[in-house]
């Protein structure tokens, strides 16, 4: 392991002008200076992905800057206050007429111009190797989740003659083909893919007699009607071929010629089909999952039909196959990277730091002094650290402190897996690092071993505001409103800070005043409470995309950690989504 000094950090930070992935020089450690980089800072360096597909699945890109800027910006002698109208009070404090701060009365954040950066995420790698049990009996019919939600990648969409088709026992994606010529599909409710690495391991629980069966890993997938995929066939005689094709309006079309891979292939073996799509190329192999990978792909080919679309399985008896039911079990669906049609990307030169105390309206010479110190500062900020937990982001690790040793930034996931395969709340910021806490009120919860590196939304905020940037935290309820409480339902009323605007009971607040930084809290999961008064999920507001509309970081199960994507629900608060729709409370901290 290779650590690298804060000191290290920050000049190669001020020396960049390039794409950061999360860990190099962007996502310097913690305001505190605890800790130190797990891995060793390279702006040049990305998080393992093949190349020709994006390697930082997210980053922060910074303009050419000059190092110059960091030992700190001329300002005026005497800075100006100068209180805004409106609800809160804010306070702007400019340098020549140029904004050097914004503080709110009652809040300790503060807005502040700095570079501009671009925070973007991408797909993230996720393995579905099928560890639950489905279809979840407890529900009513119509209802089930068939194949359920996969780890990182979306929910499963199953489509075919019937639901009882399609099950999942621990280990295994079950595929029961009880009709001959009837396709079943299986896809990732991910549309939005492009370029992808992605494998799948299937097996025929017989040999096929009176013509033959196919699996297939479909990619670019539109509809049944229309995709692309790699088909293994297994004929009545055990032989196995692999052909690369595209179906389009239901006309099938090869993309090469068939390749034999085998003869004689009993049943009950294993099979491995890899795609990598880059742009219109095509590339697919296949082999016995026992065996070694080849190193040449068996087919190389382009084709430009199909641009963004799913990936998923494709089961298939041809018409005349006569000893049905046979049974396709898929242990394990593997992407090992991805990139989306338009990955989520925010643009602007907005900071956000955090005051000691909340501000009380007063402009004072000491103030002035914080202000003039955070001007043309590298440090981090909230959005920094709320990036340095996306997807691909780097293991930082405190070098002192109540949580030396321990990773306290870096990928994190949502929590650990029900038998049905939903994720569990409750994965807090201490759990996350694998260690129980003491609070300043005396009480301490223990560690979670099957939570650390995870974070459930509010963890995640606290893990944020709470451990990097020092406000104080509530072992669990807190009607205090000096301590951020535990759960997203008591940080609605009893944050610190000052509410900056709440949902009429009707439609969502227009929110004119929010800033990057802000806590967004959403009445999204429970739609027989009170729209009013109840909150289930926590964000922070990032700021505004490049199709402009306001975007925040939250951590979902779906995602299987934080995100600012659209993967299960579109992560802004304009437009008809879910969490546009559900905006409850926009508050400041």
């Amino acid at each position: 392991m290779t650590h690298t000094s804060r000191r290290g950090v920050l000049a190669a930070f001020a020396a960049s002008a390039a794409t950061v992935p999360f860990g190099g020089a962007a996502a310097a450690s913690p305001a505190r200076a605890t800790a130190t980089a797990a891995s060793a800072v390279d702006p040049a360096a990305a998080s393992a992905a093949p190349a020709g597909l994006t390697a930082a699945r997210s980053s922060v890109t910074l303009p050419p800057l000059n190092p110059a800027y960091f030992s700190g910006l001329t300002l005026d002698s005497a800075l100006t206050a100068t209180v805004l109208p409106g609800t809160p009070a804010r306070t702007e404090v400019t340098s020549g007429g140029r904004r050097v701060a914004l503080l709110t009365h009652g809040a300790r954040s503060v807005l502040l111009p700095g570079p501009e950066r671009t925070f973007t995420e991408n797909k993230k790698p996720f393995v579905d190797d099928f560890a639950r049990t489905l279809p979840d009996t407890s529900l009513p019919v119509g209802d089930r989740a068939y194949w359920g939600t996969s780890p990182g990648g979306g929910s499963w969409s199953t489509l075919g003659p019937v639901e009882s088709d399609y099950a999942v026992v621990p280990g295994a994606g079950i595929i029961t083909l009880t009709t001959d010529y009837a396709s079943r599909h299986a896809s990732l409710r991910d549309g939005e893919v492009t370029d992808v690495d992605v494998r799948s391991v299937a097996r025929f629980d017989k040999v096929p007699e009176g013509d033959a069966c196919s699996y297939a890993l479909s990619f670019g997938y539109q509809d049944t009607h229309n995709n692309y995929r790699a088909r293994l066939s297994f004929t009545t005689s055990g032989a196995v071929q692999l052909r690369v094709e595209k179906e389009v309006d239901d006309t099938v079309t090869q993309l090469a010629p068939a390749v034999a891979l085998a003869d004689g292939v009993p049943a009950g073996t294993d099979w491995t089909i890899r795609v990598r799509r880059e742009g219109t190329r095509v590339r697919a192999k296949a082999w016995p999952s026992a065996g070694t990978e080849p190193s040449a792909w068996s087919f190389d080919a382009t084709d430009d039909t199909f641009g963004k679309g799913r990936v998923g399985l494709r089961a298939l008896a041809n018409r005349g196959c006569t000893n049905l039911p046979v049974t396709l079990r898929v242990g394990r669906f593997q992407v090992d990277a991805a990139n989306w049609a338009e990955p989520p990307a925010v643009t602007h030169s907005d900071w956000v730091r955090v005051l000691p105390e909340p501000f009380d309206g007063v402009w004072t010479p000491q103030l002035e002094q914080v202000v003039r110190g955070w001007s043309g500062s590298p440090a981090p900020d909230v959005l920094a650290h709320a990036a340095m937990f996306l997807a691909g982001a780097s293991p930082v690790v405190a070098g002192s402190g109540p949580a030396e040793g321990r990773q306290v930034m870096g990928e994190a996931g949502y929590g650990y897996l029900d038998p049905q395969g939903y994720r569990y709340e409750g994965a807090d910021f201490h759990e996350y690092m694998g260690t129980g806490w003491t609070f300043p009120d005396g009480a301490h919860t223990g560690p979670s071993s099957r939570q650390t590196g995870n974070l459930d939304c509010s963890g995640y905020t606290r893990m944020v505001y709470g451990y990097h940037m020092g406000v104080p935290l509530a072992a669990g309820e807190d009607t205090s409103g000096t301590r951020l409480p535990r759960k997203s339902r008591d940080m609605a009323d009893h944050s610190p800070g000052v509410r900056i605007a709440r949902t009429d009971g009707t439609l969502p607040p227009p929110a004119e005043q929010l800033q990057p930084g802000d806590l967004v809290l959403f009445n999204a999961d429970s739609g027989d409470d009170n729209a009013v008064a109840t909150t289930d999920h926590v964000g922070i507001y990032l700021g505004a995309d490049t199709a402009g509309r306001r975007r925040f970081l939250s951590s979902r199960k779906t995602v299987n950690g934080p995100t600012m994507s659209d993967l299960g629900g579109a992560s802004l608060l304009d437009g008809t989504g879910t969490y546009a729709r559900t905006l409850h409370t926009v508050h400041r901290i």
